[in-house]
């Protein structure tokens, strides 16, 4: 009988995440990003053949609207999509984002553990230093934190965002 190997990773290995799975749906999405209040429609949903989530950020707050020049609802002033997977070979989530800040700003690739039972905290090893990305659930609530902490030139850990996500019915 030959001998078969368990596939660690591919398309017969689905990810499967039971906290990841509680983010699946539409999100009105509140807080603040450098200091600056923002709002944000967020959609996530398990996509290539369940391999990612993908996490897609668009900006709809009514003070970007007016300042948008030639930008419309198409091309919002800001829009992410992270594509967040899962590496059972090293035991660790990946994530890749992409936003409107383009191909430079978006060739580091995340890292993630759970931090506890209801939260990831994915770390960037950016060229200007560390951010860590951190998403909390309030299994309580239903609702969820996105927490963006960065170093500063001093190598102190500060507050870059903190975002606040409630489900859109």
């Amino acid at each position: 009988m030959p001998n078969e190997t368990k596939e660690v990773d591919g398309p017969n290995r689905p990810f499967i995440d039971h906290l990841l799975e509680e983010l699946v749906g539409s999100w009105d999405v509140t807080g603040k990003i450098a200091g600056q209040s923002i709002r944000h429609s967020c959609k996530v949903e398990w996509v290539l053949n369940h391999q990612f989530l993908t996490i897609h950020f668009k900006d709809v707050s009514p003070a970007s609207s007016q300042n948008r020049n030639n930008h419309d609802a198409e091309h919002p002033p800001y829009e992410a999509m992270a594509f967040v997977g899962y590496d059972n070979m090293s035991d660790r989530y990946v994530v890749h984002w992409l936003d409107i800040f383009g191909g430079r700003f978006s060739e580091t690739l995340g890292f993630g553990q759970k931090n506890a039972e209801d939260s990831i905290r994915f770390r960037f090893e950016y060229p200007g230093g560390p951010l860590h990305n951190t998403f909390t659930r309030n299994p309580i609530k239903g609702t969820w934190s996105v927490v963006i902490e960065q170093k500063d030139e001093a190598g102190k850990w500060t507050l870059f965002a903190d975002e606040h996500l409630e489900r859109v019915n």
